[in-house]
């Protein structure tokens, strides 16, 4: 799909130097970013991905470490 923005012409021309840097084309670069800020303000995403690597895997054995992992998760700002 392809689309317009407008972006203010430093921000445009940082994109610029860091796509040639990781040799991506802007494209490529643009996609990516938008991917990752989708990401990070989707926390119901990260949850469900969470809660199937954990169905996955099983839960732990160690009834000590999933309290402690639970009450440091509960600590993290996501």
């Amino acid at each position: 799909m392809k689309t317009a923005i407008s972006l203010p012409n430093d921000v445009f021309e940082k994109a610029e130097r860091l796509a040639r840097k990781v040799r991506k084309s802007r494209s490529q670069l643009y996609s990516e970013a938008i991917l990752e800020y989708v990401a990070r303000h989707s926390p119901d995403e990260v949850t469900e991905a969470l809660d199937r690597a954990i169905e996955e895997i099983g839960e732990p054995e160690d009834k000590f470490v999933s309290q402690a992992s639970k009450r440091i998760l509960e600590l993290v700002e996501w």
